[in-house]
């Protein structure tokens, strides 16, 4: 695909999510009424509503797109485009009114994540990359740190019972690191990529969780791994490294799993 046609899915992409962050602002520590769905995880009104609106603006645009939303599923679609949607990541901080919580949007084209956004509505964070358009945060050029021993990085994760649930490769690597905070869900991805981390390890993703880290990654001079080293975004699980740690992450992730 042409660096053209990249650049008007992600000016969708990332009004798209604009719009539907700021519509989940009219929501954030308001008493938000909350319900839980079969799989035991919370929803509320602004995660439906802030949906609906990118499936809007992408409908104008690219009607004959495929789209997979959290909580629409699958819609409809013929040809090379899929996007794939997370209208609230971090809905458990959303609803304790905590800022740490962002609109996901990726764009796969014949199968490969090319286009990502993470928009942050409560702090007004938008982050995002294409493929051979580089990583752009807030309108300025996005690079992660040159942070290249594990002795001086910070690590990241949305909760460490769950890593530690999964194996033993969060405890390797936190004994390792220089910090380790739970700055987690997407939030924890942008830091990575804006500079201001180096690690953030997941043992549980769906697909509309991580599909805008690929490009995001890889743009932004680091990477996007599954615990078995692939950059796959259906795996199950994942990690976002700088480029100088990424083989030292992966091999520590690879290592746990093997023995799991």
């Amino acid at each position: 695909m042409s660096k053209i046609a990249l650049a008007d899915l992600a000016a969708v992409a990332v009004e798209a999510a604009y719009l539907a962050g700021r519509r989940t602002l009219a929501y954030f520590n308001t008493g938000v009424a909350v319900e839980t769905k079969s799989d035991q995880t919370p929803v509320t009104r602004a995660d439906r509503e802030a949906e609906e609106v990118i499936r809007q603006r992408i409908a104008r645009t690219y009607p004959d797109h495929a789209i997979l939303g959290e909580e629409q599923g699958s819609s409809g679609g013929r040809g090379d485009h899929r996007w794939i949607i997370d209208p609230i990541d971090g809905t458990k901080s959303f609803i304790h009114g905590v800022p740490l919580y962002g609109v996901l949007i990726g764009v796969e084209v014949r199968g490969a994540p090319s286009v990502g956004v993470i928009y942050m509505p409560a702090l007004d964070e938008m982050l995002w990359a294409a493929d051979g358009l580089g990583c752009w945060w807030n309108g300025r050029r996005a690079r992660v740190s040159e942070v290249s021993k594990l002795e001086e990085a910070t690590l990241l994760s949305s909760s460490v019972t769950t890593c530690q649930a999964r194996s033993d490769a969060f405890d390797q690597l936190a004994g390792k690191v220089k910090l380790t905070r739970t700055w987690g869900d997407c939030y924890g991805y942008l830091l990575v990529a804006t500079g201001r981390a180096e690690i953030m390890i997941d043992p549980q993703l769906n697909p509309w969780d991580v599909a805008p880290m690929p490009p995001i990654l890889r743009e932004a001079g680091g990477g996007f791994t599954t615990w078995s080293g692939d950059a796959s975004i259906h795996a199950g699980d994942g990690a976002a490294v700088n480029g100088l740690l990424l083989d030292s992450v992966k091999g520590i992730l690879k290592a746990e799993r093997r023995r799991h």
